[in-house]
């Protein structure tokens, strides 16, 4: 059932690497600071990457400059993962990209025209569709084979990663760019803070005094490749997709189950596929947001699948915020860095236990430990829970 890996590539907060995000994983450094390219209020803390829209343009040479910030941090990414393999008529090649806001960035542009009467660019609106996000990436990379885009909430860019990895199974594509991308706008911010579940100081997931996320934006990418495929291309195998399952609890609209249900069932379902015994799991890169529901609920969950003997686990959103649609294709690229490296992350700005659960994830940098097979969990509103395993054994 193992699908191989062989590309990468990541941009968030911490970097516009692989490279860099590394670095910045191993060093503890967090992108999450006050707001700078954004229109928003002053001093919020967000996970932005660290370059202006032009500055990304430059840094990609596109010319046409009537493209979202999603599409731009989705094509940085992209290519990264891409790397030098090319395109051939023999390989039947494809991309599936999640994403959230897709063009809204764009659209809020074009409203602040539009809304004073200042001749709004009703061009802009044409990059509002989260399809065009994808259509985008896959034009500048030259893939016409086969376009998706899903859009599932906060479980999309694993989501991403599933399909394009059943596609490969079933012989329908060759090669598959898989992963995710969104950019921060005002309409998502505004959104999560009427929910009030948005910290104003640094997200503390699985920590008791947790009041909420930071928002980030980012966008990673896996480039799934079958033995065909690689035959041409030449690509190394870094690690291989195992396991991976979807489940739908649908307990409300934006709060996962107490009792952790649909995240169990997707937890269990993932490592069952993947073959590999739960003992066997080295180290859980948790969806983690730092809200009071959901690390409850999943801190509730590993307790059901793992029992007393959970594996180290940790969340790395407090480096880049939480990401929405990208956030599980970030974290499987740093799950994927977990293993090549042996590395396990550091859950930032922990202090004190959930009272009820007791659950402690690992505060530091730890580099002693074989890191052979990643959990990596991503759930969404409305209940769409999504895990996956990677390892670094077929």
């Amino acid at each position: 059932m193992s699908v191989r890996i062989t590309g990468i590539g990541v941009v968030s907060a911490i970097g516009l690497s692989v490279k860099e995000n590394l670095l910045s994983l191993k060093t503890g450094k967090s992108g999450i600071g006050p707001v700078q390219y954004l229109d928003e209020k002053r001093g919020l803390l967000v996970g932005e990457v660290k370059a202006s829209n032009q500055e990304l343009l430059e840094y990609l040479e596109i010319k046409n400059k009537n493209i979202s910030r999603t599409s731009q941090l989705g094509l940085a990414a992209a290519r990264q993962a891409l790397g030098t393999t090319g395109m051939d008529a023999s390989i039947k090649t494809g991309i599936i990209s999640a994403t959230s806001v897709g063009g809204m960035d764009r659209s809020e542009d074009f409203y602040v025209d539009y809304l004073s009467g200042d001749h709004p660019d009703y061009n802009l609106l044409r990059s509002h569709d989260s399809g065009n996000t994808t259509e985008r990436i896959a034009a500048e990379l030259g893939i016409s084979g086969y376009i998706n885009t899903l859009s599932t909430a906060c479980s999309s860019g694993v989501n991403a990663i599933m399909l394009g990895a059943r596609l490969l199974l079933n012989g329908k594509l060759d090669r598959v760019l898989v992963g995710g991308t969104d950019a921060l706008t005002k309409f998502t911010i505004n959104g999560f803070r009427s929910l009030m579940i948005y910290d104003d100081q640094w997200c503390r997931p699985f920590d008791e005094s947790r009041t909420g996320l930071n928002l980030g934006e980012g966008a990673g990418f896996l480039l799934l490749e079958n033995e065909k495929s690689i035959a041409l291309s030449g690509n190394k195998t870094l690690c291989y997709v195992n396991g991976w399952a979807n489940a739908a609890d649908a307990y409300h609209q934006t709060a996962s189950s107490p009792d952790g249900k649909g995240a169990t069932l997707a937890i269990q379902k993932a490592i069952s596929l993947s073959g590999i015994d739960v003992k066997n799991i080295s180290y859980i890169n948790a969806h983690g947001t730092g809200t009071k529901n959901n690390d409850l609920s999943e801190s509730v969950a590993l307790k059901n699948v793992f029992g007393d003997q959970i594996p180290p686990f940790s969340s790395t959103k407090p480096f880049t915020g939480h990401t929405l649609a990208a956030a599980g294709a970030i974290e499987s690229v740093f799950s994927i860095l977990a293993i090549t490296n042996q590395l396990i992350y550091p859950n930032l700005n922990f202090q004190n236990p959930i009272e009820g659960t007791g659950l402690v994830p690992v505060t530091s940098l730890l580099t002693n430990k074989p890191v052979k097979a990643v959990l990596s969990n991503s759930f969404g509103f409305g209940g769409n829970n999504s895990s996956i395993v990677f390892s670094s054994d077929n």
